[in-house]
């Protein structure tokens, strides 16, 4: 199975995607070098070969987080889409991203467990982050005429929709009182307007 693996030349992505299904199932503790060589039918040195040692494997599989997040926050969208679509589109996208891979999620933003100077993994975050960039360049908010308005209007957007994915996921946002749920991303987003042409 090795021989054909390496054959195909799709080694390495069938490592992270039986790396990925390992930690959403998982977590942490049930992923190793060993046990991806296992589900993939490998031997046990084919991971090492690709990623090195463990934090190699790791920021790989960030990066192919990040990857997913910022198609997650383009889903389904025209390419003449208007920017209120962008914009509700990408915060919905954000939130289903973070419960549909909540390992993957947490290893993307862990301070201590990949490589954020990794070249690949400096590309995803970088890619990613530009999804919220764009949104950020055509936002028509009360500051938007500041100076460093456009790095304020990123800032905002992303702790809004991080902070809010962040505490959806930990169960630690309020339920409502008028309907028994806890608000979605729309029902607590302010009402922006847009800017074309910018």
């Amino acid at each position: 199975m090795e021989r054909k693996t390496y054959h195909h030349g799709d080694l390495k992505t069938a490592l992270v995607e039986a790396g990925i299904d390992i930690l959403e199932a998982e977590g942490l503790k049930g992923l190793s070098l060993r046990s991806l060589a296992a589900r993939v039918g490998v031997s046990h040195t084919a991971p090492k070969n690709h990623f090195g040692a463990m934090r190699g494997l790791l920021t790989a599989l960030a990066a192919e987080g990040f990857r997913r997040h910022a198609a997650h926050m383009q889903a389904g969208l025209p390419p003449d889409a208007s920017d209120a679509a962008r914009l509700e589109a990408a915060m919905h996208g954000y939130v289903a991203f973070v419960e549909a891979h909540p390992h993957l999620y947490t290893l993307m933003f862990s301070p201590d467990l990949v490589d954020h100077d990794a070249p690949e993994l400096v590309a995803a975050g970088t890619a990613s982050y530009m999804v919220l960039e764009d949104l950020a360049r055509h936002l028509d908010w009360s500051r938007k005429d500041e100076p460093d308005s456009q790095i304020r209007a990123e800032i905002l957007l992303w702790s809004i929709v991080h902070g809010f994915a962040t505490l959806r996921r930990t169960g630690q946002l309020p339920v409502s009182a008028v309907t028994g749920t806890v608000p979605g991303i729309a029902d607590i987003m302010p009402r922006f307007g847009g800017r074309t042409g910018d």
